[in-house]
C-alpha cells in the first residue's frame, strides 16, 4: 500500500529518534486565487478500512517474497524494512506503529492548512513517510466534496435572485444530483466520491455510496434519496414515447418521475407528445421532469421550460419569477460547474426561477478531476536526530515557490472564524484548541478518546462553516511566518553548503537530502 521506492526509505533517512510529516492542499479548486475554501473528507474511510487493519506475520512473509524479486534489473532483491514489520507484528498486534492527527471530516479550511499530521518515533521513525501514498488519496474524496460545495454555492445564489426561500428553500438540495457511478473506475471510487456528494446534496444515483453513507456513517438514517426515471431503452421499446410516458403516469404518476425526451427528436416531443399527455398527468396530481440528454444544454433547458410553461402554465412568484406548475426540468448531460451556471444565468435571464430547474452531473462530479486539481502534497516537517538534536525540515525550491512546504510540528486553530496554521511548539495553541486531533495511536484509540460523527453532524458541520469563511484568508500565523522566513534565508545563504558538519559526520545521509525530502 506504498510506492516501491518508499520500502527503501528506512535506509536513506538519517538514523533519527522522531520524523514528522503531514499533508496539505496547496490551492483551492482549479488553482482558484478568489477562493481557496476547501471541504475536507475522507480519511475516515482510509483509517477505518485500511489503517486500522492490522498486519500479521503472514502478510509480512508474503511482503518479503515480493520484494525479493522487485528490484531492477533481473528482478532482484529489493530493500524493505522486514524487522521493523515483523517487530510491530509481535509487539503492537500488528498495527503500524505510527501516530495520525487530522481535521475532522466536514471541516471547511483554506488552502495550506495542514489536513493531517503522522509522527513516529524511536526505532520506527523511518516509517514516518511510508503511509503517505496511501493517506494521500484523500485528495479525491475532498476534491469532490468541495466541487460539489461550490455547485452549491452557484445553485444556491441562482435561489437568492429568484425563488421564494432563497438559499433556504427546502428544494435546494435535490438540484444537483449524482449521475457518477457508471463513470467510475471502481465501486470504492463511487462510494468515496458519491458520500463526498452527498454531503451536500441530497439527490443520488450513486445507490453504492447513498446505502453506505446510512448504514455505516449515519446509523441507519437515510441520507440519498432519487425517483423513478426512464432511460433511452425504455422509451425506445415502446410504440411510441407517448405510450412511454403514460405507462409511467400510471405506475408513478401521483409522485415525481422523470422521463428523457431525446429518443428520436426533442423538440417534436415538446410540441407534440407532451401537449397529449398533459391531461392524464394533471390527473394524477404528481411532478414530471423532463430530461433533454443531447443538444447544447442552455438552448435545450430554456426550450423545455418554455414547452411546459405553455402546456401546463406557471404562478409567478414573490420574486416575479414563474415557476411552472406540477413539472420541471433536469439536465443531465455536459454538466459542470461553467455549465451550470450558465444554465441558470439564462433560466432566471428568461423570467424563470431557478427552482425549475435541476441538474445531473456524471463524470463532471466524480471522474474529472485528480490530484493537482488541488495539488495535494505530504511533506517531512520535522526530525529528532540519534543525538536528540531537532531540526524543521522545509521543502524550499527555488524554481516553484508554490511548492514551499511548511518547516516544524504543525498545530491548526481558529483566529476570528479562520482555521490558521501555528508551530506546535510556539505555546500559542493548548491541546484543546488544536484541530488536528488524534484520531490514531499506533492503533485504533478507545471510543472514550475518540468517536467519529455521523454524517447528519458532518452535514450541519459544513452547513455552519462553508459560508461562515472567507473565500480567502491568511492562514499562516506569525509565528510560522517568521519561521518560513528564517529558514527560506538559510536556504539561500547555504545553497550547495551543509548547513550542519558536525551532525554530518554522525549521520549516514547528507542534510541536504533531508530538507528537501
Amino acid at each position: 500500500m506504498t510506492d516501491s521506492y518508499k520500502a527503501s526509505h528506512f535506509l536513506q533517512y538519517p538514523t533519527s529518534k522522531k520524523m514528522v510529516a503531514y499533508g496539505e492542499f496547496r490551492t483551492g479548486y482549479n488553482k482558484d486565487e478568489q477562493d481557496s475554501r476547501i471541504l475536507v473528507y475522507g480519511l475516515r474511510y482510509i483509517l477505518e478500512n485500511y489503517v486500522m487493519r492490522p498486519w500479521t506475520a503472514d502478510d509480512v512473509e508474503k511482503a518479503d517474497i515480493f520484494f525479493k524479486t522487485h528490484m531492477a534489473p533481473g528482478h532482484t532483491s529489493f530493500p524493505f524494512p522486514k524487522d521493523l514489520y515483523m517487530k510491530f507484528v509481535v509487539e503492537n498486534n500488528g498495527y503500524f506503529p505510527v501516530k495520525i492527527q487530522a481535521l475532522q471530516d466536514g471541516t471547511c479550511v483554506h488552502a495550506h492548512v495542514p489536513v493531517y499530521q503522522i509522527t513516529a518515533e524511536d526505532e520506527y521513525a523511518p516509517l514516518c513517510t511510508f503511509l503517505e501514498t496511501l493517506l494521500t488519496m484523500m485528495w479525491y474524496p475532498t476534491t469532490v466534496a468541495t466541487l460539489s460545495r461550490r455547485a452549491r454555492d452557484i445553485i444556491a445564489a441562482a435561489f437568492e435572485a429568484s425563488a421564494d426561500g432563497g438559499a433556504a428553500s427546502p428544494l435546494l438540495p435535490s438540484r444537483l444530483h449524482d449521475f457518477g457511478f457508471r463513470g467510475c473506475t471502481t465501486m470504492e471510487q463511487s462510494v468515496l466520491g458519491g458520500c463526498a456528494h452527498l454531503i451536500n446534496f441530497d439527490g443520488s444515483d450513486t445507490m453504492s455510496a447513498a446505502y453506505y453513507a446510512q448504514f455505516h456513517l449515519n446509523g441507519g438514517r437515510p441520507v440519498g434519496m432519487s425517483i423513478p426515471a426512464t432511460e433511452h431503452s425504455v422509451m425506445t421499446c415502446w410504440p411510441d414515447e407517448r405510450a412511454a410516458i403514460f405507462n409511467m403516469i400510471e405506475h408513478f404518476g401521483a409522485g415525481c418521475f422523470a422521463t428523457v425526451m431525446d429518443s428520436y427528436d426533442y423538440g417534436a416531443a415538446l410540441e407534440q407528445v407532451v401537449p397529449v399527455v398533459a391531461s392524464r398527468k394533471v390527473e394524477a396530481g404528481g411532478f414530471w421532469v423532463l430530461r433533454p440528454d443531447s443538444g447544447d444544454p442552455v438552448e435545450v433547458v430554456l426550450q423545455g421550460l418554455r414547452a411546459l410553461d405553455r402546456v401546463f402554465g406557471s404562478d409567478v412568484n414573490s420574486k416575479g419569477f414563474k415557476v411552472i406548475r406540477g413539472a420541471g426540468v433536469i439536465q443531465g448531460d455536459g454538466i459542470n460547474i461553467v455549465t451550470i451556471g450558465k444554465i441558470l444565468d439564462a433560466t432566471v435571464a428568461a423570467g424563470f426561477s431557478a427552482e425549475n430547474v435541476a441538474f445531473g452531473m456524471g463524470g463532471g462530479l466524480l471522474q474529472r478531476v485528480n490530484r493537482d486539481t488541488m495539488s495535494f502534497a505530504t511533506k517531512l516537517n520535522h526530525v529528532v536526530y540519534a543525538d536528540g538534536t531537532a531540526h524543521d525540515v522545509m521543502k524550499h525550491p527555488l524554481t516553484d515557490a508554490g511548492k514551499i512546504s511548511l518547516p516544524g510540528v504543525l498545530a491548526v486553530k481558529r483566529v476570528d472564524g479562520v482555521p490558521t496554521v501555528f508551530p506546535a511548539d510556539s505555546g500559542e495553541v493548548a491541546a484543546e484548541e488544536d484541530m488536528l486531533q488524534v484520531v490514531y495511536d499506533k492503533g485504533p484509540l478507545p471510543a472514550s478518546q475518540h468517536q467519529f460523527e455521523g454524517f447528519d453532524a458532518l452535514r450541519q458541520r459544513v452547513q455552519r462553516e462553508w459560508d461562515a469563511l472567507p473565500r480567502s484568508a491568511a492562514v499562516y500565523s506569525a509565528s510560522l511566518q517568521a519561521k518560513i522566513a528564517v529558514l527560506s534565508k538559510e536556504h539561500t545563504s547555504s545553497n550547495g553548503k551543509q548547513r550542519r558538519p558536525q551532525q554530518q559526520q554522525q549521520q549516514s545521509q547528507p542534510q541536504s537530502v533531508v530538507s528537501s525530502s
